[in-house]
């Protein structure tokens, strides 16, 4: 019993004249029983289920529809059932700009067999159940994959590239797209890994404050690290798309495994199967998705991106892409760094030798050598001069 009502029965009691036109203690206390009596018949925490039912509130019968259906003290439900249903209020918004700006959240949905009552609600489980679990397994699966095969086979091929650089393989211009794009591609995958499983093994280590801030920052920089990535993805789909192209010596080089069941390289073109598939399945059609669903969830497309609806089902495309691209970039990455020897180097400075040229990329090499690449000379790129120092005077 409240302080108030501790007052009023010590009143009552005295006999005293205010005490006596107060109500009476039977019934003050059936009025502090009631709401007791009501709380068994909340079924959840969920706000659209706070009204009682006929079973729990002994009241609940003699009550009019009327007054269950209007809102008054005490009872708001008929306010969130509303809400709950997808109504629309006022908003200093126009709808040209924000069309659900009036509806404060997304009508209640009951899609068959599932146990959601909003689509938010359906979409969240479907994240946190599925795309987060399911996406960062792929992950660590790549990673543990690409650790086992690296102790299991080392560095592939013979040569370390560390002669004479005689054919150009990477012109300045592929150099630079190729070297864009990764830079966005780096900014983008840490960012979004932190964003989507950083609270699982980086929150526990920084506390939550810290991880606030560290995901606020890395949100501004996935946005606008996107566009960048988006049109340096483009220049570089279409700078490599010709030497891309399959070709009947990709199947040789398919049926013999790339030589990894051996120590000799097979012959391939400018690229092999391998780097074809990495072009195709792990950037082109993952890596326009992810953008075009990337630019939707910026509010960069016009029309795209303006419903809640919209953006939900943008941002599982878009974490379903980035997923499959990020495991397959991985490969692309091991490969041209400790994977092979000497592939670092060759789009670090765009120049390979000889003896690499023949091991990895046999086909591409005797073209060269026959003049069919005119674009990629056998001519070693030119010596920095060194300044020329003054003779000393006698």
């Amino acid at each position: 019993m409240t302080l108030f009502g501790a007052a009023l029965l010590a009143l009552a009691a005295s006999g005293t004249g205010w005490a006596q036109s107060a109500p009476a203690p039977a019934v003050a206390a059936s009025a502090a029983a009631a709401p007791a009596a009501a709380m068994p018949g909340i079924k959840s925490a969920n706000v659209f289920e706070l009204a009682p039912d006929a079973a729990s509130d002994p009241n609940y019968a003699n009550q009019t529809n009327g007054e269950r259906a209007r809102v008054q003290p005490g009872n708001n439900a008929p306010m969130w059932r509303a809400v709950g249903s997808g109504v629309t209020g006022y908003s200093s918004l126009p709808k040209s700009e924000a069309p659900e700006a009036g509806n404060l959240i997304q009508p209640m949905v009951q899609y068959p067999g599932s146990r959601f009552t909003t689509a938010g609600e359906a979409w969240r489980q479907v994240r946190n159940h599925w795309l987060i679990p399911y996406g960062g397994s792929l992950i660590v699966i790549a990673l543990l994959a690409l650790v086992l095969f690296f102790f299991a086979k080392g560095k592939l091929g013979h040569a370390n590239n560390d002669g004479t650089p005689v054919i150009e393989r990477f012109t300045p211009f592929e150099r630079a797209a190729h070297w864009t794009n990764a830079i966005a591609f780096v900014a983008l995958a840490v960012s979004g890994i932190v964003i989507a499983f950083g609270q699982f093994f980086l929150k526990p280590v920084l506390g939550l404050h810290l991880f606030g801030w560290l995901t606020y920052l890395l949100k501004n920089i996935h946005n606008f690290a996107g566009p960048l990535f988006a049109v340096s993805l483009v220049i570089v789909l279409i700078t490599f798309m010709k030497d891309n192209i399959a070709s009947i010596w990709d199947f040789k080089w398919l049926m013999s495994g790339g030589g990894m069941l051996g120590n000799e390289q097979v012959p391939s073109h400018r690229f092999n199967p391998a780097e074809k598939g990495m072009y195709w399945w792990g950037m082109f059609f993952p890596g326009l998705i992810a953008v075009g669903s990337g630019l939707i969830l910026d509010k960069l497309i016009p029309g795209w991106g303006e419903t809640r609806g919209q953006m939900q089902v943008a941002h599982m495309i878009h974490l379903t892409a980035t997923v499959i691209m990020m495991a397959m970039l991985l490969g692309h990455i091991y490969m041209g760094t400790l994977g092979v020897r000497g592939a670092y180097k060759a789009m670090r400075t765009g120049w390979v030798d000889e003896q690499w040229a023949k091991e990895h990329h046999a086909l591409w090499y005797d073209d060269i050598v026959a003049g069919k690449i005119p674009a990629q000379r056998s001519n070693p790129p030119p010596e920095p001069r060194s300044p020329a120092v003054p003779a000393a005077s006698a």
